[in-house]
């Protein structure tokens, strides 16, 4: 996939859905707030699975490392380094790549953002639903007590797990046929 400059791959073709991504949902929320910025595309939703939004986790130093799995404060701090580069030294981060960062939120197609209890994101990502919501962009907060990052993917047989799978197919089928 092409990459514009930022390291944000171009939207997708108008009335297409985001997401879910691994190795970094902030890239699937970055997509329309770029086309946002362009007025080119419009998304029938933005499909968010324990995204990685806030570059300022890294130096978070209230995080409980020992109820995390898989992501941990180290992890956060290398995945951002890598994906933001000699960026995160002066912390000069641009809003697209850190999703968390941007003002605006408004004009932003719905969000259905999923993420567990014990995820290292799980504060950054309840923190952006929520401003969603406040510059009325329709978005619905999935929260899984107990669960860790990727934890849908690892124990891909649980109930739990399903269910995870089940409410962003939903979204998804909902989303599709209104839009």
């Amino acid at each position: 996939m092409p990459v514009v400059p930022g390291g944000i791959p171009p939207p997708a073709p108008p009335a297409a859905p985001w997401g879910p991504a691994r190795g970094g949902g902030g890239r699937p929320a970055a997509r329309p707030l770029l086309a946002k910025e362009r007025g080119v595309i419009h998304a029938v939703l933005q499909l968010l699975s324990y995204p990685m939004l806030d570059d300022r986790t890294t130096t978070r130093t209230d995080i409980d490392p020992r109820r995390l799995r898989l992501w941990s404060p180290a992890s956060n701090r290398f995945g951002w380094r890598s994906y933001l580069g000699p960026t995160t030294a002066d912390g000069n981060v641009p809003p697209l790549a850190a999703p968390a960062r941007y003002d605006d939120l408004s004009g932003l197609p719905p969000a259905w953002i999923g993420v567990g209890t014990n995820d290292l994101f799980h504060d950054e990502d309840v923190t952006y639903a929520r401003r969603l919501q406040q510059a009325g962009v329709a978005s619905t907060l999935h929260v899984v007590p107990g669960a860790y990052h990727n934890f849908d993917s690892i124990e891909a047989k649980a109930a739990i797990s399903r269910a995870f799978v089940n409410a962003q197919t939903t979204a998804l089928d909902e989303a599709l046929k209104d839009g």
